[in-house]
């Protein structure tokens, strides 16, 4: 397993985490919480973009070397991913967090 782009998912994933924290006000865990849910969202959501993908719809040169390589095609997919995540994982713990101070 090539570390490279799980650490690239992991910062995108907290970047896209605080991102959503700060458009989406309702949902915000603060600097941390949004840094942490994004962290996990990062990793797991890259990791899914990443074994949905495959090799799907790339050049055969990009395809060959996306499984390891650090291709422009796997460095922005692993960004997406992790980003997308990041972000997403964020509003639903914060939907939880906003649904449990209801109740």
């Amino acid at each position: 397993m090539d570390l490279v782009p799980l650490i690239i998912q992991l910062i995108a994933g907290a970047i896209g985490g605080n991102a959503a924290g700060k458009i989406l006000k309702q949902y915000d865990l603060g600097t941390v919480g949004n840094s942490i849910a994004g962290i996990v969202g990062g990793g797991i959501g890259g990791q899914i973009l990443s074994a949905v993908l495959g090799g799907a719809g790339m050049p055969d040169a990009a395809a060959a070397t996306a499984g390891g390589g650090l291709d422009i095609a796997s460095i922005v997919s692993s960004v997406a991913g992790g980003g997308i995540g990041g972000a997403v994982l964020m509003v639903i713990v914060g939907l939880i967090r906003k649904a449990m101070a209801k109740g």
